[in-house]
This record gives structure tokens, sequence and C-alpha cells, in this order.
């Protein structure tokens, strides 16, 4: 199951395991141009929607991987909706969905090297994460945004890094389910053509990109997150892998100036 797996690495994602054999069931707001087995037209935003959609994969299951790829910028609607679909609604269906997915099966999502600061927002995201409710959550959210949500996308990436480090334990010591994320940096995609009024060409003409000497496909980072979910990395759970080219690694050691990062 493929969420997201109409556009950007989502779609690379469902386009990779369709060649290699997968049936891939693709739930996303558009429909997908790669080919299914199956479609379910989702709004991550629209939590009743997410429950009966994820019940409806029922019809598929067992299911044995799990790639939840939807994600916004703040600036589509705004920094609070953000967080209700990166973080709350794609948590609400993968927690919805678990009863379909087997045992020893693996889930892999997609964070961003934004969260790279998920460490000294932790006390904070810790409260958030022990909201399982999420209407609950959005209110709690709701509340104060201004510290709680922030832009909406750095504290909704961060927020999945936490909830997969800690659902990880839980999955894999009741049904051996892994869980993973990934943190990508700016990848070219549609994602990153809509956030220009934030990522302008100059901001990515400066930004290092060591290993490629450029942005990274929607495809060069499908890969590792198909790697990552296969049982090749079978010792691998709540993990967060850094797919940035080396830009987090070089901040946290001084060989790339944090002034990318605001700071």
């Amino acid at each position: 199951v493929v969420t997201g797996g109409a556009s950007g690495m989502g779609e690379q994602v469902a386009r990779i395991l369709g060649e290699l054999g997968a049936k891939v069931h693709i739930v996303d707001i558009q429909q997908p141009k790669v080919a299914h087995a199956s479609f379910r037209q989702c709004d991550l935003s629209d939590f009743a929607q997410v429950r009966a959609t994820a019940a409806g994969l029922a019809d598929v299951g067992p299911i044995d991987f799990v790639f939840p790829c939807a994600g916004l910028p703040p600036h589509i609607k705004g920094p609070l909706y953000c967080m209700r679909v990166n973080y709350i609604g794609t948590r609400l269906f993968v927690e919805s969905l678990l009863p379909s997915v087997r045992d020893g099966a693996g889930i892999a999502l997609i964070s961003s090297d934004a969260a790279m600061g998920w460490q000294k927002n932790l006390a904070q995201s810790l409260e958030m994460l022990a909201i399982s409710d999420p209407d609950e959550a959005y209110a709690w959210c709701e509340a104060d945004p201004t510290s709680r949500v922030r832009d909406g996308y750095t504290s909704s990436k961060e927020m999945l890094v936490v909830w997969v480090q800690n659902k990880a334990v839980e999955l894999g010591n009741t049904r051996r389910i892994r869980l993973n994320a990934i943190g990508p940096c700016p990848t070219k995609t549609a994602f990153v053509d809509q956030s220009k009024d934030i990522m302008t060409d100059e901001f990515i003409a400066a930004w290092p990109f060591p290993s490629l000497g450029r942005m990274a496909t929607a495809e060069e980072q499908a890969w590792p997150l198909i790697l990552i979910n296969s049982p090749l990395c079978g010792a691998v759970t709540g993990s967060f892998l850094y797919t940035d080219q080396g830009f987090a690694s070089g901040v946290f050691t001084g060989a790339i100036s944090p002034a990318f990062m605001g700071g």
C-alpha cells in the first residue's frame, strides 16, 4: 500500500514496486498515472475518510509492506493543515490499517531532514505523541499553534520521526512489524516546484549536495525507502535514515553551515 502514489516520491515507489512484481494499492487524493492493482481516493485531512479507506483495504490483506509517502508543504493551506495531513492523518491511516497488515511486515515513510532538530523539541513532541485521538491531537495544536505547530512542516516531520522511533518498539515486540523513516533534503519533485516562494532558485543553487552535486530525483529517494522496508533490512526498525546527501551529518559536525537551516 502506497499513500501519495500519484506524484513525487510516492509515484516512483509505486512504479518501482510494480516493476519488481508487487501488487501495488495506491491511496491518494489524485488519480495515479502509474500501474496499480487498485486505487482508493482519500484526503488525509478528513479523518472519517481515512478510517473508511483503511477499513476498505482489508479486502487486499494481509498487507506485506506499507509506504506512507503523502505529504504537503506548509504554504498550501497553512501550518495547521500541514500538521493535520503530514502527521495526524498519516499516523491515523497507518494505525487504522494495522489490522490488515501481516505480522512481520514493513512500514517505511517519508519524513525530511527538516526534522533534524527533533531532539531539542522532544519534550513537546512526546506530549503530542501521547494524544492518540486525531481530533484531540488537532485541538491540542489549535490551542497554541505558534509554539506547537510553528511552520507546520518542520514540526509535522519531527512528529513523524518521534512516532516512528516510539511505535517501532511496540510493533516489533508484539507483531515483528518494522517501522522506519527516511529524511530527504530538497528533491526534484512537484512538491519543491510548489515551494518556490520558500525554496527559490537561488536557495537551491546555494544548497550543498555533496554526493550528487545536484538535487536528487524522486526515484533516487524511492530506492532507499524501498530498501529500508525490505527484508534486507530485517534488523532495522525505529530508524530515521538521512537520505540528504550528507547535509545533516555535515551540519551536526560543522562541515556544513547551520545557516542553511536558519541557524
